[in-house]
């Protein structure tokens, strides 16, 4: 029977999306699983065939899951703000709301198109107001929380100002941009302005000034995976650090419990290390060193006990001390230096090991422990961000200080007074004075930095802490095209909108860059200022500080509205609560959490702290998003090139270009004729204009292109689209190819002619129901054969599943199906449950032969086969028998016989006897199910 795949999966699809087939029902009854993919970003590239790899992986699960009875939430929805749609507007004066919603009409299509499992209904859209009003609610929270170190969580500011309000800051243990000292009496007669300025240094949205990543050419601040070696990744604009007025997170609050809630979870370990390196946690003393002018530099260091080596200070270069401590001789040195510092970011500044640079700011501070002044220098390879932006260098234990020691001419004192460096080489002895004091002398490691503290803190000039690298995470952005910021401004103070007022809608402007003021593109709207007094958004020329007040203009991070996506599903239309207690507390943590690693350090740390705070607040129970994650692998494409003889249009075929100084260039792999590696020459020059003229300098009558593997990108032409793939192998064919290529984990190369195998594969499978062109299925009893490979498969397919080896459940349908074909199968009781294992990996042609079967509801929700271990015990095995070793025969004998019954069975059988003939048997070997030895 021709296997019409178009037609069946259309059909299919029709029926899912017209009966509602995966909508999800809150309805607690049952118990759930929550499947979950990572947020697409819908680009106007649309899918290739590498993006619905994890995606694919997810919906078998979730079928799967179903199928055991469960009530399984599998949402999907797109993370829809984002740069690309507003620097296209930028371009092109189309408003980013119309590129995305064309963009996200493509993925839907295509998405539908690959049969996922999806609730469409639960749809949500970060940029929807209706959505981003929920977003901006909960920084609303932010901004009204502090974090209590007592009872290490966020509590509401209320608590905060009633501590004020009772005892001042006396007692108070917090997390807070920096120390302050004020009385009750004092806080109560603080203005409404100074209180506000109080509050925001404990506030967990707050607003304070950043070094940040500024792109003058985008008009925006960027985040640090948004740059590349001190270039935008969007458009390679150069980048600079310069500091500004921005809104933070306190992600670092949750330093410690967001690593210590890394052990509760099953996450691949690599990314497990990468939070943790992050995160950065490190243990030590806070010490302060005077300076001869007065200025007191304070530093963070996890070896106090080297601190008699101390020879010189480094400082971060945009460190606030630089100004006071910059002698007039200096200056113009050290200007410089912070000058060409601020193109680089704070990632390539870290990157960098090796090349020290730096300037002397011309002034000296004391170690506290030896008495001697020592220079204070400026480096790029301190941050700020990190410690307190001071180093105190000591060149014989530290690299980066041993090579700026060496660099600059300074001193290098090697500490040997504790037993730790007599294991701890220096990094370049003969260069080094050895100390010794008798102050830490025989100490090992541990009690050494132990003595070195409480001297430290009985001297007065500081404490043993614990220091964490995390900095707190920047909030807001310079651009149109996100989140409003709710928040309204008073006399230079923020205020937060009431609730009543959200969502704070994007206004519409005229252009979507910064203003001519370098105000961000919000500037440009003409109605986008907050009267107060009628609790509503007016025009900006309304403004008089008085009762009409000028909004926040710049807009949240793209990570905003993901952080918190996966509570949303729960509940999306709900227009009174984010999500309803009740069904966070059905739902709780996503189950199984599918995406790339490349979201480490960026979406799972911000989303892990938003879900921390919520708990904390109350809202909901779960203490952490996503239990179970999965990072899979890349599908990688097949790129071809061409050779370009340099200062020529003449292109050169692969196996000549060595004769010749070319230039490589990607090509579209569809300008290949056929599977082949021969360009076609006039597709080539009809591509694009440039190539028109082309002139080629072929082998044996031929263009042979270059072939690599390599990363499927737009921009290296080697993407293949699904669409294309769903029409010519279908989708079933699609799905089943992309598991069997590999292990999910794993990056792998695609090839379409691979594809072939698969689609054979379905059509054997489709074929087992029909004889030639009738669809014949018999309801006599299958034979214990039948049984045994219908079995075989369940065990092997449950334990796949659960495992995540999607690619050997592929290889054992195969193995099942060959086998039933050699049977000549035909049995309900075998193709039955046969559909229903396959289903979850090829949906729409199962759905059709269920149908056929003569079931009239969907699949989907049909028990999963429950495996019968009696079906694959052996009734016989066929034993080979070897005599002194070497194998003579073959007995079948009953798997349940002892091994006196099997000796006394096979003693008797005439072969025996006459391979023995008069030769008495000495010794009778048998291993049960494997081997008969018997030794004369």
């Amino acid at each position: 029977m021709f296997y019409d795949h178009q037609q069946i999966e259309k059909k299919w699809q029709k029926y899912w999306e017209d009966n509602q087939t995966y909508k999800t029902s809150n309805s607690t009854d049952k118990p759930k699983f929550y499947v979950l993919d990572m947020f697409p970003y819908p680009s106007g590239a649309g899918l290739h065939v590498g993006h619905p790899l994890g995606y694919i992986a997810s919906d078998i699960y979730a079928r799967y899951k179903r199928h055991q009875g469960f009530n399984v939430l599998h949402p999907v929805g797109y993370d829809s703000f984002g740069l690309p749609a507003e620097q296209y507007a930028i371009q092109t004066g189309t408003h980013p709301a119309i590129t995305t919603e064309q963009n996200i009409t493509r993925y839907e299509e295509q998405l539908r198109k690959i049969g996922f499992s999806f609730d469409w209904s639960r749809e949500v859209r970060t940029s929807d107001p209706s959505y981003y009003k929920w977003t901006q609610w909960i920084f609303i929270q932010l901004f009204h929380s502090w974090y209590n170190k007592d009872t290490d969580k966020a509590e509401s500011i209320e608590t905060l100002i009633q501590h004020f309000e009772e005892k001042g800051s006396e007692g108070l243990n917090a997390n807070q941009n920096e120390e302050l000292n004020f009385t009750a009496e004092e806080w109560k007669s603080a203005s409404e302005i100074d209180k506000g300025a109080i509050l925001l240094n404990y506030r967990l949205a707050y607003r304070a000034e950043t070094t940040v990543n500024w792109c003058p050419a985008l008009g925006t601040v960027l985040a640090n995976d948004e740059v590349k070696d001190g270039k935008s990744e969007r458009g390679g604009f150069p980048v600079f650090q310069k500091k500004m007025m921005q809104w933070s997170m306190r992600i670092s609050a949750y330093s410690e419990r967001l690593l210590q809630g890394l052990k509760t979870l099953d996450w691949p370990q690599p990314l497990k290390d990468s939070q943790e390196y992050w995160i950065g946690k490190s243990q030590g003393a806070q010490v302060r060193f005077a300076t001869e002018n007065g200025v007191t530099i304070e530093v963070f260091t996890t070896r106090p006990d080297t601190i008699f080596g101390a020879t010189f200070m480094v400082l971060a270069p945009e460190n606030p001390l630089v100004q006071n401590l910059t002698t007039q001789e200096q200056k113009d040195e050290v200007d410089n230096y912070i000058e060409e510092t601020s193109k680089k970011t704070e990632r390539d500044r870290m990157a960098d090991v090796k090349n020290v640079s730096g300037a002397f700011t011309g002034s000296y501070a004391i170690n506290p422990f030896t008495g001697k002044n020592i220079p204070v220098y400026i480096s790029d390879y301190v941050l700020m961000g990190y410690g307190t932006g001071a180093v105190m260098a000591v060149p014989a234990h530290d690299e980066r200080d041993h090579r700026f020691a060496k660099k600059f001419n300074l001193e290098i004192i090697k500490v040997v007074e504790s037993d730790v460096d007599v294991q701890e080489e220096a990094y370049d002895s003969k260069d080094s004075v050895c100390v010794n004091s008798d102050f830490l002398n025989g100490l090992n490691y541990n009690d050494a930095k132990a003595k070195i503290i409480a001297e430290i803190e009985n001297k007065g000039i500081g404490h043993g802490t614990t220091n964490y690298r995390q900095r707190d995470a920047i909030f807001s952005r310079q651009r149109y095209w996100g989140e409003p910021v709710p928040i309204y401004y008073k006399e230079g103070m923020p205020y937060t909108l009431p609730n009543s007022a959200l969502p704070l809608e994007l206004p519409e402007v005229e252009k979507y860059l910064p203003t001519e003021d370098g105000d961000p593109p919000l500037g440009n709207a003409k109605t986008f200022a907050w009267d107060e007094a009628n609790q509503k958004v007016v025009d900006t020329d309304l403004i008089d500080d008085k009762t009409v007040f000028p909004l926040e203009l710049s807009t949240m991070p793209g990570w905003a509205g993901s952080s918190w996506y996966f509570l949303r599903y729960m509940d999306p239309n709900d227009d009174e609560v984010f999500c309803k207690k009740e069904l966070s507390d059905y739902w709780g943590q996503v189950d199984l959490y599918i995406g790339g690693s490349e979201h480490a350090t960026g979406h799972l740390l911000y989303s892990r702290f938003w879900n921390m705070f919520l708990k904390d607040r109350g809202y909901i129970e779960q203490n952490e998003p996503f239990q179970k994650l999965i990072n899979q692998g890349m599908i990688l494409g097949m790129s071809a090139f061409v050779y370009r003889v340099d200062g020529t249009n003449q292109y050169v075929s692969k196996n000549l270009a060595k004769d010749y100084k070319t230039q490589v260039i990607h090509v579209d792999v569809s300008l290949l004729k056929g599977t082949t590696d021969e360009l076609d020459t006039e597709a080539f020059k009809s591509w694009r204009p440039d190539y028109a003229d082309a002139e080629f300098i072929l082998e044996d009558g031929k263009y042979i292109t270059g072939r690599e593997v390599e990363k499927m990108s737009k921009s290296k032409y080697n993407v293949v689209n699904p669409d294309d793939i769903c029409n010519e192998y279908g989708a079933d064919g699609l799905r089943l190819y992309e598991m069997f290529l590999g292990p999910l984990e794993q990056s792998k190369p695609w090839n379409t002619q691979g594809l072939s195998g698969v689609y054979g594969f379905l059509k054997k499978f489709w074929n087992l129901y029909f004889d030639g062109d009738q669809f014949s299925v018999s309801d006599e009893e299958p034979t214990k054969a039948e049984f045994k490979v219908l079995h075989t498969l369940i065990k092997k397919v449950v334990y796949d599943i659960e495992n995540f080896s999607f690619n050997t459940s592929v290889s054992s349908f195969m193995i099942a199906v060959n086998e039933l074909q050699k049977l000549k199968c035909n049995k309900r009781n075998i193709l039955q449950p046969l559909a229903v294992i396959i289903s979850p990996y090829a949906p729409h042609i199962c759905e059709e032969v269920w149908q056929l079967l003569g079931n009239n509801a969907s699949i989907e929700f049909e028990q999963f086969p429950k495996l019968e271990e009696s079906y694959l015990v052996e009734d016989e095995i066929d034993y080979p028998v070897s005599f002194n070793g070497k194998m003579k025969l073959k007995l079948k004998l009953a798997a349940h016989l002892t091994k006196d019954d099997v000796q006394t069975i096979v003693i008797q059988n005439e072969d025996v006897k006459r391979i023995l003939g008069e030769n008495p048997v000495k010794n009778f070997i048998f291993v049960p199910k494997k081997i008969i030895n018997i030794v004369s």
